[in-house]
């Protein structure tokens, strides 16, 4: 079986992470490099956590580029009461001794499937603007990206960042508007499906029976997390939202999907990067993507989990 080739754009904060050492641990995907944008936390703090991620899953071969440190048009928006100072909740992850990659993110993405054409499959798990410069810069990439899997908005679920707007898309929504108009292939894995996937205390507590450093990194970010989650959304546990979206690189029957016409409102005001679907099609405009809208949400968490002790079992325990 041939692997799927994947690129991950992400701005790494706590689910983000797990979202990468999630691709790490899926044997059916070779993870060919990170490019990353400002958003859960600054640039550099998101590029200093990618390399620490990276390093803490022995994966310090894997190229990692630094993108875009602002949304195209909308001032700058960080998410530390959900993330932290450092992005990464309560972990404390030694400085990274890789360095980042001396490219640019969006020259990066660019040149990596400019030389792949048709082959690799792009996982968009924070803002769209490294994507949106990098279609605008080379007109041949969007042509040339096998498929994109986004995890950002919210369709018929409330927003996490305005009462409407999903965080990710609200951060820039112009570069998602770009991105969504593109004419990729796109999955959309939005708050209706991630919203359903809630990692455990008793999840974490199954992870810790391991002695790994990958489970104790885990409990120090999911426990900020956690309280995050508890304070502000009355949720138990936390939504894990980017592993979902990259579960779905390998495993899309976890989800149910429909293909719609989306957009985003970037005209300002109350719906300020809301995502919308013309589900009735009154527009008369064609699906532009397939959208997630059912998950066998504990079917996922289990294979999270599975591959999270596989991983950690794996991996020298100092």
């Amino acid at each position: 079986m041939s692997l799927k080739r994947i690129l991950i754009d992400t701005d790494p904060g706590i689910d983000d992470s797990l979202a990468i050492l999630l691709a790490l641990a899926s044997p059916e995907l070779s993870l060919e490099g990170l490019s990353i944008v400002h958003g859960n936390c600054s640039l550099e703090q998101a590029t200093l956590n990618g390399l620490s991620i990276l390093e803490l899953a022995h994966a310090g071969h894997i190229p990692l580029a630094k993108g875009c440190e602002l949304p195209l048009v909308q001032p700058s928006l960080l998410a530390t009461e959900t993330h932290g100072n450092t992005g990464l909740g309560y972990a404390k992850l030694p400085e990274p001794r890789i360095k980042p990659s001396v490219r640019n993110g969006c020259d990066f993405l660019i040149e990596k499937v400019m030389a792949n054409p048709g082959e690799i499959t792009l996982v968009a798990i924070g803002p769209l603007t490294n994507v949106a410069l990098a279609i605008r810069k080379e007109p041949r990439f969007a042509k040339s990206l096998k498929e994109i899997i986004i995890m950002g908005g919210a369709i018929r679920h409330e927003g996490n960042q305005t009462a409407l707007a999903e965080f990710n898309t609200y951060v820039d929504p112009h570069a998602a508007h770009i991105v969504f108009h593109a004419g990729i292939p796109t999955t959309l894995v939005p708050l209706d499906v991630t919203y359903q996937c809630i990692l455990t205390a008793p999840d974490v507590e199954r992870l810790l029976k391991i002695d790994s450093p990958i489970p104790k990194f885990i409990k120090a970010a999911t426990d900020f997390y956690m309280e995050y989650h508890d304070a502000y959304q009355g949720i138990k546990g936390c939504i894990i939202n980017d592993p979902l979206a990259l579960a779905l690189t390998f495993a899309p029957e976890l989800c149910d999907y429909q293909e719609l016409p989306v957009d985003v409102d970037i005209s300002g005001g109350v719906s300020m990067g809301k995502t919308f679907a013309d589900f009735y099609n009154y527009h008369k405009k064609p699906a532009n993507m397939k959208v997630a809208l059912g998950v066998r949400a504990r079917d996922f968490i289990e294979l999270f989990l599975e591959r999270m002790e596989r991983l950690a079992a794996s991996l020298p325990t100092s």
